[in-house]
This record gives structure tokens, sequence and C-alpha cells, in this order.
């Protein structure tokens, strides 16, 4: 930690750091906490950049410094009559007046507010928690509704785009990095011939002009909203690494995929992985309650399709990698990629058998008029 200390002090002006934590449990960036002894500075988020998953960090940077000022504005011109606090993180200088760090190795820092006061889960708590999520997401996508998608970069080319990952699956098959025949192997490779035609489905969307490009989030499971330790009301959308333009479908079915399934990503128990969809109606009623007044007809009628396409996805996404040696995604054993993909496919197969039940909610919450 002794090195992590001095990339730290890069970023305190005054008083001396005196604990540096591992923070979150991301699959990409190292985060941590930074104390300091200074009554007048507030601890703070300090992250390392992956530079093999982000090879232009400073476009990161520069998407999150034109987010964070567009939604201030915004929050200080009114309009939002928000029943709650909502913080949005800020961007630390160094003691050089860079937004940025880079140590003697060429490793890409930054440091961020931290928000107090608050909290975060790992799962979906309750009914009343999965409504606070979608409201999070309905706010967030309801402040950047009128940022023009032109004055962010593409950080992440490719993300969430599912023919990308299509095509990366099948090279990573047909080049044997790793070679193993076993029932999971096999099923997942099933999985990906059964459903290869649903790649395309929000792709073609998009060319065919039912879709428009707006800012997305880019990663939106629960543990990325920060919680008011008082009121337990979401107060603050955090990781703000993937901000960039996209489809707000990305993120809908993202959310629904992640926060819908109990047993979460890491389970092993997999005859047991089901999409819950109570979770879902819960998620949504909270998300349409914020995001209603930009939403088109077009917008809901693929929401059914984005949260099938975007489980599948993270199935495909996890598998390539794990055919591919383990080269995106931080593992913790060999099966690792493997058991998160079984995963992925068993909560593709219950959201498919509830598909009617889904459209229906859909139907019933979407805003009248």
């Amino acid at each position: 930690m002794n090195k992590i200390r001095k990339v730290a002090e890069q970023f305190v002006s005054s008083g001396n750091v005196v604990n540096v934590d591992e923070f979150g449990n991301g699959n990409i960036n190292d985060t941590y906490l930074v104390h300091v002894d200074d009554q007048g500075i507030e601890n703070f988020i300090l992250q390392q950049i992956n530079t093999y998953v982000f090879p232009r960090p400073k476009l990161i940077i520069h998407n999150l410094r034109t987010f964070t000022e567009h939604v201030n504005q915004r929050l200080k011109n009114g309009g939002f009559n928000l029943n709650r606090r909502w913080d949005v993180p800020k961007i630390l200088p160094t003691r050089a007046g860079a937004d940025f760090y880079v140590d003697a190795q060429d490793s890409f820092w930054r440091a961020i507010s931290f928000v107090k006061h608050s909290h975060s889960y790992d799962t979906v708590q309750s009914m009343d928690h999965a409504r606070e999520t979608g409201y999070a997401l309905g706010l967030f996508h309801n402040l950047v509704s009128d940022l023009d998608s032109k004055r962010m970069h593409d950080t992440l080319v490719g993300y969430h785009i599912a023919p990308q990952y299509l095509q990366q699956y099948d090279h990573a098959a047909a080049s044997q990095t790793r070679i193993n025949d076993s029932p999971l192997v096999r099923y997942c490779h099933q999985s990906i011939r059964e459903r290869r035609d649903l790649t395309s489905i929000l792709e073609d969307a998009k060319k065919q002009g039912h879709l428009k490009t707006h800012i997305i989030h880019g990663d939106t499971k629960v543990n990325n909203i920060l919680f008011c330790d008082k009121t337990d009301q979401a107060i603050s959308f955090i990781d703000l690494d993937t901000v960039k333009p996209g489809l707000i479908h990305y993120d809908i079915g993202d959310c629904l995929r992640a926060n819908c399934n109990p047993l979460g990503e890491e389970t092993t128990d997999f005859d047991n992985v089901h999409f819950e969809t109570p979770l879902a109606r819960s998620i949504l009623e909270g998300y349409f309650a914020n995001a209603g007044t930009f939403l088109t007809e077009n917008d809901y009628a693929f929401i059914f399709d984005a949260v099938r396409l975007l489980t599948f996805e993270q199935g495909l996404r996890f598998f390539a990698d794990y055919l591919a040696g383990d080269i995106y995604f931080k593992v913790k054993h060999a099966e690792h990629n493997l058991e998160r993909a079984v995963v992925q496919f068993k909560l593709t197969e219950s959201i498919e058998a509830q598909e009617k039940e889904l459209r229906s909610i859909i139907a019933d919450l979407k805003p009248s008029g």
C-alpha cells in the first residue's frame, strides 16, 4: 500500500494520508478510500484506471467533467421536485492542478469526492429498495436527457454492442485458447447457438431510427447507487467511468438483469437461478416515475428485448472471456468466468419463460398520454 499512499498524496494539498483501504468490489478498476488527517480535507476515492479496458483514460476524465458540470447546472436551475438530496461526485485535482496523475509506471490515477453519510448494497433488499433503484436510474437519465451525446466521447467502443461480443465469442471458440468439454461448457455453447439471432435486435432498431442515442451510465448494478444513511433513499449514482453515448436500453436492461437475480452473479446454485419479476415491476415503477417525460413509444416497446438481450449478452461476454483465457474480467479461480456465464444463461431462460408477464408489466406501468 506504500505505493498507493504516495499516489494518494498527489491529490492532497494539505495534511497527511492516514490510511488507504480497498473499496468496493468492481471487476475492472482498482478502487481505494483515502483517509486524510486534515479536518479541512474530506476523505476521497482514488482509482487506478484499467488502461487495458480503457486505453484512452483522458477521455474518461473529459466525459466525467462534462457530465458533472451539466448535471450540477441542471440541479442548480431547478425544475426537479426532489424530495431528497442528490449528490454528484466531483473531480479532485492533483497538487499540480491536473485532473489525473500518471505515476512512474505509467499507471493512470484519478480522484473523486466521497459521498458522505451514505452506504451501498450488493443486492436489492426489498420492493421499496427496488423502487428506489429504478428511481435513481430514471433520475440519472432525466438529468442528462438534454445533454448532446456528441459532447461525450465513446470511451468503450463496442460496449454493449452485442453483435461484436458474438464475434469475439466466435473468435475465442475457434482459437481454442482454453480446451474444455465439460457439461457446463457444452451448455454455454448450446445457449449461444439457440440465441444468436437475438444479438442484433437493439442495434437494428437504432439503425432503423426506432431508438435514439442518449447518455448512459453503463453499469447499473445496485452497488453503484448510494443510499442515505438516515432515510435510505437513493442519493447518488457512482462509478461513472462508463458514462458515455449509448442506448438507454443498455442501462435499463442491465439494471433489471443485475438487480432481479436474487442469487447474484457469483452463485453456483445454477438450478435455482431465476429472474424475480416482482422486483422488475418495482424497479420499472420507480424508473418510469422519473423517465416518463422523455421516453418514446418505441423506447417502451423494446424494454423486454433489452432485458433479455443484456442478460444473454453478459453471459456471452463471460463465456468468451473464459474461452480466451480470462483477459478482461478479474477472476478468483480458473472456472470463475464459466460459472458466471452459466448464471446469465440460466437467468436468460427465466426471463424468456416470463415474457408475457414482463410485457404486461411494462404496458401496465407505462404512463398514459
